[in-house]
C-alpha cells in the first residue's frame, strides 16, 4: 500500500506512530491524541517547519501506527519504544548503561542495597533514584550505616529461620553495627520502625530523625546506659553534619524536581535537581541525543518522559523552564504512578524561578564540559588515522577499524580471527574468534564470506556499532567475498578494503588497480600493523585449535562419553589392545557402561561387538 493511501486510513484515536526509511528502519516515533491529525500535519505545506523536520519527512518511505486506549498509555508506549529502537530523529538518553538505585527489599527484616537496573519495573520493593553520581550514592549509604544498626548480610530472615537457628550473629553485632535480627535479638516491629526512619532520611526528613536520636540519647543517659547514649550521640552528629551539606532550597518543605535541558548541534544535557523536604538531595545529569537543538519544548518534553519512565520516586511538583504541549497528559500519567496529584509548573518569578535558573546554569556548564570532551576527542585522532582517511578518500576518519584473516593447514581446523582498532590502538576486549562451520576443504573465499556474514549479522541483531572501515587480509578474491557478504546484509555502504601480502597493495571493491598510496604513508603503516595483528591472532587461535584436536581421545565422538567416563575406561584397561581383546560383556561389567556405549567403544578400536 502506498504512503498516500495509508494517510487516508489513519484512525482518529490516541496512539503511537512510526516513520520508516527505505531500508525499513524506524527513524522517528511519536505519540498523538488524534493520530490522523498529527501524522497528516507532517505532510502538509512545508511553511513553518524547521529544516531538520523537512529532511526527516523526505526520508519517510513508510508509516505504521498503534492505537491506544488513552493518551497516558500512548505516552508510556512511546517512551519504551524510543528506548528500544533509538530512532535517528528522536531525543533519547545517550547513556546506554544501567543507573544505580537504592532498594529497600520487601522482607520481614528488609535489606538496604545498591542495585543497577536499566528498566525499573514496579514490584513490592521500595526504590530511590536513579542516581547518576555514584560517589554521592555511596556517601548516602555510608551515612545510613553509621546512623542505623542495619544488617549487611544477604540472608532471607523470618521467624522460621530464627527458630531453626540457621544463621548466627556476626562481627557487626559485637561492634554495635547490627542489632542481630538473625537470632531474633530485635523484633520485626522495632526493625520495621528503623526502616521507616531510613525511608524518611532518603526523602530528606532529617528533623524527625534528629528528634528521635535526641530522645533515645536522653532515655539511655537517664537509665545510665552510657555506651548506648554515646552511640546515639555519635549518630546524631553524623545526621547533623550530613544535613549541613544539603543546601536549603525551599522554605515550604515540599518535594520538587527541577528539570531543564541544554542542547546544541546533535547532543544535549538534561539535569534533574531533586529537592526533598525542602533540601537539595542531589543533581542528576543525563547526556542526550537531540534532533533539533532549537526545539526547546520538544527536547524538554522527551527528556521528562524518558526520565520519569525510569523512576518511581515522584515529587509533588516538577518545575520546568518552558511550556510544552503534553503538560496535562504528563500530570495525569505521573498522578497514576504517585497516586496523588503531581503539578508541572513553569514559574515566572520568585524562589521557584531562581531554582530553575540555577539548574539551567548547571546544565549550560555541563553542556560546555561535553563540548570540550568532544573537541578533545577530535584532537586525539592520531596522524595515521587522519592520513588513512586522506589516502582512501573517505568522508569520515576511520576511527573504528575491524580486520579479518583466515587460518588453516590443508583445510584442517579452519578458523578465522577478527581484531578491532579504535583511534589507531587495539581494543582487545572486542577481538573475536571464529570456527569455520559451513566450508569443507580449502576455500579461503567461502570462509571469508561466512565469517564476515556471521560477524555483521550478529552486530545488526544486537544493534551494536558498525566499523568505519573493514580490512581484509588478502587480495581481490577475499575482498570480493567479504563485499558480497556485506551486500547481502544491506551493509554495502560500509567501506571495505583488502591488503595483499606480497606487494603490500591496497585494493577497493570493483577497482582492479591498487590504490595509489605512497609506501611511506603513516596510514599504510597503520594498515600493515593491523594486518600483522589479525594475522598473529588468527594463527595463534589455529595453533591452539590444532593442538586441542591432536590431544582428543578417539572415544570423545561417542555420544555419552565425557571426560569422566573416558577416565573410568582407562582405569579398567591399560591400552587399546586390552580393550580390543575384551568382550562386550566384560566392558559392561568392569565399567558399568550401557551395552550401546560399550559396543561403540569396541567399534572405535576396530572390532565389532
Amino acid at each position: 500500500m502506498s504512503l498516500k493511501a495509508k494517510l487516508g486510513q489513519i484512525p482518529k484515536s490516541p496512539g503511537v506512530y512510526f516513520f520508516r526509511d527505505l531500508k525499513g528502519e524506524i527513524i522517528y516515533i511519536g505519540k498523538a491524541k488524534v493520530l490522523r491529525n498529527r501524522v497528516r500535519s507532517y505532510f502538509n505545506s512545508p511553511a513553518g517547519k524547521d529544516p531538520k523536520t523537512l529532511v526527516m519527512v523526505k526520508n519517510i518511505a513508510d508509516l505504521e501506527w498503534l492505537v491506544m486506549r488513552s493518551e497516558v498509555e500512548a505516552l508510556l508506549t512511546e517512551a519504551n519504544l524510543i528506548k528500544e529502537h533509538k530512532p535517528r530523529y528522536n531525543v533519547f538518553l545517550k547513556d546506554d548503561k544501567t543507573f544505580p538505585y537504592i532498594r529497600i527489599t520487601n522482607e520481614p527484616y528488609p535489606r538496604v542495597e545498591i542495585i543497577r537496573q536499566k528498566n525499573l519495573t514496579k514490584d513490592d520493593h521500595n526504590y530511590f533514584g536513579p542516581y547518576t553520581d555514584a560517589g554521592y550514592l555511596r556517601e548516602i549509604l555510608r551515612v545510613i550505616h553509621k546512623i542505623f544498626p542495619l544488617r549487611t548480610c544477604t540472608y532471607y530472615i523470618d521467624d522460621n529461620t530464627i527458630e531453626a537457628g540457621k544463621i548466627k550473629i556476626c562481627l557487626d553485632y559485637h561492634i554495635k553495627r547490627c542489632d542481630g535480627p538473625c537470632e531474633g535479638l530485635v523484633s520485626e516491629k522495632e526493625y520495621g520502625e528503623m526502616i521507616n526512619q531510613i525511608k524518611g532520611f532518603l526523602k530528606g526528613k532529617n528533623v524527625e530523625i534528629r528528634q528521635y536520636l535526641q530522645a533515645q540519647m536522653t532515655i539511655a543517659s537517664t537509665e545510665q546506659q552510657y555506651e548506648d547514649a554515646a552511640r546515639y550521640r555519635d549518630q546524631l552528629n553524623v545526621v547533623t553534619q550530613f544535613t549541613r551539606k544539603q543546601k536549603k532550597a525551599s522554605p515550604d518543605f515540599k518535594d520538587r524536581d527541577v528539570v531543564v535541558v541544554s542542547a546544541e548541534n546533535s547532543y544535549g544535557v538534561g539535569v534533574v535537581m531533586r529537592i526533598r523536604n525542602g533540601h537539595i538531595m542531589g543533581r542528576e545529569k543525563f547526556n542526550l541525543k537531540v534532533h533539533d537543538p532549537d526545539s526547546h519544548a520538544e527536547n524538554l518534553s522527551q527528556f521528562i518522559l524518558q526520565y520519569y519512565a525510569s523512576t518511581i520516586d515522584m515529587p509533588e511538583e516538577v518545575l520546568v523552564e518552558c511550556n510544552f504541549d503534553e503538560i496535562i497528559e504528563y500530570e495525569k500519567w505521573l498522578k497514576g504512578i504517585r497516586k496523588k496529584r503531581v503539578q508541572i509548573l513553569v514559574p515566572e518569578r520568585g524562589e521557584k524561578r531562581k531554582l530553575v535558573e540555577i539548574s539551567k546554569r548547571n546544565s549550560d556548564l555541563l553542556l560546555g564540559e561535553l563540548r570540550l570532551k568532544q573537541a578533545k576527542r577530535k584532537e586525539l585522532l592520531t596522524k595515521p588515522v587522519l592520513q588513512l582517511q586522506e589516502d582512501l578518500g573517505m568522508e569520515v576518519a576511520p576511527r573504528r577499524i575491524e580486520a579479518f584473516d583466515n587460518s588453516n593447514i590443508q583445510g584442517s581446523n579452519p578458523v578465522a580471527g577478527m581484531v578491532c582498532f579504535v583511534d589507531g590502538k587495539p581494543r582487545k576486549s572486542e577481538y573475536r574468534k571464529f570456527h569455520i562451520k559451513t566450508v569443507d576443504g580449502i576455500d579461503d573465499f567461502a570462509s571469508m564470506h561466512e565469517v564476515v556474514n556471521r560477524r555483521y549479522k550478529r552486530q545488526l541483531e544486537g544493534k551494536n556499532p558498525l566499523p568505519d572501515l573493514i580490512l581484509i587480509d588478502g587480495g581481490k578474491g577475499q575482498l570480493s567475498a567479504a563485499k558480497s557478504a556485506l551486500d547481502a546484509l544491506g551493509l554495502g555502504y560500509v567501506p571495505v578494503i583488502g591488503l595483499a601480502k606480497r606487494l603490500e597493495e591496497v585494493f577497493k571493491p570493483g577497482v582492479s588497480a591498487p590504490q595509489n598510496i605512497t609506501k611511506t604513508s603513516p596510514g599504510l603503516h597503520l594498515l600493515r600493523a593491523i594486518r600483522d595483528e589479525v594475522h598473529r591472532f588468527a594463527i595463534t587461535f589455529h595453533r591452539k585449535s590444532r593442538k586441542k584436536d591432536m590431544t582428543k581421545s578417539i572415544f570423545e565422538k561417542i555420544p555419552g562419553m565425557g571426560k569422566k567416563r573416558i577416565q573410568k575406561l582407562w582405569q579398567e584397561f591399560e591400552s587399546l589392545e586390552a580393550i580390543e581383546k575384551s568382550s562386550l560383556k566384560e566392558i559392561v561389567e568392569l565399567t558399568g557402561f550401557s551395552k550401546k556405549i560399550s559396543s561403540a567403544i569396541l567399534e572405535c578400536v576396530g572390532r565389532k561387538a
